[in-house]
């Protein structure tokens, strides 16, 4: 079936192939000299030939024109004949006239209206326009009017080899790895001639090397790069420079050329094993060196590069396989040993090891060359250090009684110096773990002793640090930790757990527990606490109550009798002996408080008081207490308001047997007058010299005591306030037990530096009959009484 369809499609599509190559160049190409006549005649031809045109819808030309070729690159002296329009209208008698219109037209290309001769002005390059489209008509000369419909043909550039090939595309850059075979590909070139590719061997290109071999080899055509030596290395050469040429036409003589440059390199591949610099190396390590530190490096060399050169160390052999270890560093390919394990130059002087150096990564096509690994001997030499001392064990634990006797022996530590020279060692305890000092240490022997009582039930445990110190280096040092346990004896007895107090009912039956108590001891026997409950011996046939013990190790207390009453007997005390099981044992007397209680018929307590009795039904205590608190508010919000009430009233009228001075402090307080002290510093006042630093007068109470002064009678209402303020200034200078000031010295210096003067009467040039004190009165019923007082004053001193 499939033979069948070949067979028919052959059939088919052979004579239309045939068909369009013999029909195709007829259609764009005419020969050279051969012409296509019109034939001549009256305009009843031209008529029916544009009759025939509009009946088939198609132009046929009544003139026809030379192959329209021409060649590029032409600059000869004339101008370029490229072809001849001509129509067999023309009868040769001047009165066609030939128009070109088109691509060039007028400027590249000019036609001779009279005979159609069309010439190239201008020298052409294909590469810039291979072919033009012009349209050519035939109109009479005289009137214009076109004689047949325009005809449209193209005038093709020829090529001619004026282009040398191009690598568009270069230099180039390729790689190729090392050790490959002949024929491995590299890269791919290629190169671009303008020239036409179709007409001629113009753009026909032939690739060649003129440098690289024999390394490198290039396929004329394809223009393919292989090798063409095997196993070149790239560690003997790892970059070469290869210049490729392409000629046209074909290779042959006289063709154009042009070369680019191809910059191979040797990609690196692992064809090498690593390869340590040296077959011993030599360490020295002193043995105090700390654990995990580096003490020295191993090199093995790979000629490879990147992962091919990668390797990784390992110990094979040796004697120290276990205290030393070899890592690798990952920035510079060396060795790091390392130690593993403490170092002990008494013990072990040296170690000898066999590293071993290999790749990580292995190609599989170089394996047959060889393993791809080295190795190296390592000896190492350890150095004496001096050593801190050695304790026989890195923790000790210790037991001691806490009731173990003074200075009695806890336990021993031991030390030694490792090194060779073996200095002695001292002991010591780092008081900062012995804050207390309970425990003292043997500083020759190490032995711990008990320096103060201890006590199990305050603390437990003790943690302290023993030093060991060398006495021929004391910078040598070393510490251990003793763990103390104080084990327990009897030495504490036991007791009530709380404080109890026990309620018991007035409507209580007999028999009824009353409370469970339970006891507790501080020490802690091995097998667990078990107490002993009793009465004492005076107490044992208790007519009230009697006690039972408790399989969980605790007592009940039960009523014997019912009927008991609050107001017979409100409280009762039943003392209760505890006993413990320790040897020996310990034992305390504990009082049980039992209060009298009312309680409802459920046994629920709601009163334990006597006076509970007293109180009327239904109020409680708390109400009581409220009350009585709200009386004692009241009574004192009562007095206050009597006593504000009574400071209101008081009269402002001074009586005979008061003294003056006081009366006048007393309206100063209402204005803060001359007597108000104490908004400002009254040391500023008595002496504004003072303020810069000078202060000629001591306030010094002497010693000497004197009878107090008496008191002037009282004086009438129409008192000289002048002299008797004379009077009182008189007194207090002539009297050593007062200050050596008062409020007329502060006022004396009032005023000074300010430009409004004192405020102050007392030295006024004016005098009070000068004065009107009327305006106080509407001040109000003070200031109107002071007022008064001022009046009155005034009138008496007139009269």
């Amino acid at each position: 079936m499939p033979e069948r369809l070949t067979e028919m499609l052959l059939d088919t599509w052979t004579p239309l192939i045939i068909l369009w190559i013999t029909v195709l160049p007829s259609i764009y190409m005419a020969p050279m000299n051969q012409s296509q006549v019109l034939p001549s005649g009256s305009s009843t031809g031209l008529k029916r030939l544009n009759e025939e045109q509009r009946v088939l819808n198609r132009s046929k030309r009544g003139w026809v024109w030379n192959q329209m070729f021409v060649l590029e690159e032409f600059s000869g002296p004339e101008p370029i004949l490229v072809g001849r329009l001509h129509t067999d209208l023309d009868p040769g008698s001047s009165k066609i006239k030939y128009i070109l219109s088109g691509d060039g037209a007028g400027t590249i290309f000019v036609i001779n209206d009279k005979t159609g001769d069309i010439h190239a002005m201008k020298r052409l390059d294909r590469e810039e326009k291979a072919e033009y489209t012009l349209t050519a008509q035939a109109v009479d000369r005289d009137t214009n009017q076109p004689l047949e419909p325009p005809s449209e043909f193209i005038i093709k550039v020829q090529d001619i080899n004026d282009n040398a090939p191009e690598f568009v595309d270069g230099p180039y850059h390729a790689t190729v790895p090392e050790m490959s075979v002949v024929g491995t590909f590299v890269t791919k070139v290629t190169a671009t001639d303008a020239d036409d590719p179709v007409y001629g061997n113009s753009a026909k290109l032939v690739y060649s090397i003129l440098e690289g071999q024999p390394y490198f080899s290039i396929e004329p055509h394809t223009a393919i790069i292989k090798t063409a030596l095997p196993n070149m290395d790239r560690e003997a050469k790892e970059e070469y420079f290869v210049v490729i040429q392409a000629k046209d036409m074909g290779g042959h003589m006289g063709g154009l050329s042009g070369t680019t440059t191809v910059t191979i390199t040797l990609t690196d591949v692992n064809d090498n094993p690593p390869k340590f610099a040296q077959s011993l190396y030599h360490f020295s390590v002193m043995e105090d060196v700390a654990l995990g530190e580096p003490i020295g490096r191993v090199k093995a060399n790979d000629l490879d590069i990147g992962e091919n050169a990668k390797s990784s160390y390992d110990i094979i052999e040796g004697d120290g396989m276990d205290i030393f270890e070899i890592t690798t560093d990952a920035q510079t390919q060396d060795g790091i040993i390392r130690v593993r394990k403490p170092l002990d130059f008494e013990t072990k002087k040296s170690y000898t090891l066999k590293v071993e150096a290999a790749n990580i990564h292995i190609d599989p096509r170089f394996i047959s060359g060889g393993p791809f690994k080295d190795t190296a001997t390592v000896k190492i030499v350890v150095e004496d250090a001096d050593e801190p001392p050695v304790f026989s064990s890195p923790t000790y634990l210790l037991e001691v009684h806490e009731n173990a006797a003074l200075n009695s022996v806890l336990g021993q530590v031991t030390a030694h110096d490792p090194d060779v020279s073996s200095s002695p060692i001292r002991f010591s305890i780092d008081r900062h773990t012995d804050l207390e000092r309970q425990f003292n240490i043997n500083a020759e022997d190490g032995k711990i002793t008990l320096a103060t009582p201890l006590d199990r039930e305050t603390s437990m445990w003790h943690n302290i640090t023993i030093v060991a110190t060398e006495t021929r280096n004391h910078s040598q040092v070393s510490r251990v930790p003793v763990a103390i346990k104080v084990l327990d004896v009897n030495d504490n007895a036991p007791e009530f757990a709380s404080e109890h107090e026990a309620f018991l009912c007035e409507n209580g039956k007999p028999g009824q527990v009353i409370q469970v108590v339970s006891a507790v001891d501080k020490d802690d026997p091995k097998n667990g606490h078990y107490f002993l409950y009793s009465l004492l011996p005076e107490m044992v046939n208790n007519p009230n109550f009697t006690i039972k013990k408790n399989e969980d190790n605790t007592l009940s207390i039960l009523a014997k009798h019912s009927g008991f009453s609050r107001q017979k007997q409100e409280v009762y005390l039943l003392p209760i002996i505890i006993s413990d099981s320790g040897n020996p044992p310990m034992s305390s007397t504990s009082t049980l408080t039992i209060r009298v209680c009312g309680c409802s018929s459920d046994g629920i307590v709601q009163s334990c008081n006597v006076e509970a009795y007293v109180l009327p039904i239904g109020l409680s205590m708390g109400a009581l207490i409220a009350i009585l608190a709200c009386i004692i508010l009241l009574l004192v919000i009562v007095v206050l308001f009597v006593t504000l009430r009574r400071h209101k009233n008081e009269p402002l009228i001074i009586k005979d047997d008061e003294d003056v001075r006081e009366n006048i402090i007393r309206y100063d307080d209402e204005g803060g007058g001359e007597e108000d002290t104490e908004a400002f510093d009254i040391a500023t006042l008595q002496n504004p010299d003072g303020i810069n630093g000078f202060l000629p007068r001591k306030d010094i109470k002497p010693d000497l005591q004197f009878m107090p002064r008496q008191g002037l009678a009282p004086v009438p209402n129409g008192v000289d306030v002048d002299e008797f303020i004379n009077v009182r200034l008189h007194e207090a200078d002539n009297d050593p037990t007062a200050p050596p000031y008062d409020s007329i010295q502060i006022y004396g210096y009032e005023g000074k530096g300010s430009a409004a003067g004192s405020l102050s009467s007392l030295e006024s040039s004016t005098s009070d009959s000068d004065q009107n004190f009327d305006y106080l009165s509407e001040w109000g019923p003070r200031f109107k009484r002071l007022g008064e007082l001022y009046s009155v004053g005034e009138s008496d001193k007139e009269t």
